[in-house]
């Protein structure tokens, strides 16, 4: 009975492992979505206290609030599909970049930290650079001089 079918000594099994786990923008990814998350935090803040702050304005403080929420959704979802495609990384960096921007204006940055990671990861998406495939190489064994 055969368990496993690919010799694990096959260096082009871990040239295919390597590959795939090397090849997505993980850096920028995990930057981004930390910040994405903080700027949704700073916009549920500032939405629930300018709800209760303007409660009998109708919730006007609320609005600004909100702003940030989406704020922040947008850059978590970007970030999400920049890890998805990577071969897309440019745009999606460009967007997470535009959107930490914005979210001065909705989330006063997601407490600073959210726009700083926001910023940091859309740079470092915009700039990623896919490692190129090297082909493994055989290693050769020493002849056996043993007689």
């Amino acid at each position: 009975m055969k368990i496993i079918d690919k010799d694990l000594n096959n260096s082009s099994f871990y040239s295919h492992v390597y590959n795939q786990t090397v090849q997505k923008p993980t850096a920028a990814f995990v930057l981004s979505l930390i910040g994405g998350i903080f700027v949704l935090i700073g916009g549920l803040a500032i939405s629930a206290l300018g709800a209760l702050v303007t409660f009998f304005a109708f919730g006007v403080g609320a609005v600004l609030g909100v702003a940030g929420i989406v704020f922040g959704i947008l850059i978590i979802v970007f970030a999400a599909l920049l890890n998805a495609h990577p071969e897309q990384h440019v745009t999606y960096g460009v967007l997470i970049l535009v959107f930490s921007i914005v979210s001065w204006f909705g989330a006063f940055g997601g407490f600073f930290i959210g726009f700083l990671l926001g910023l940091i990861g859309g740079i470092l998406a915009i700039v990623w650079k896919p490692v190129q495939a090297v082909p493994p190489q055989q290693a050769q064994m020493p002849p056996n001089n043993s007689q």
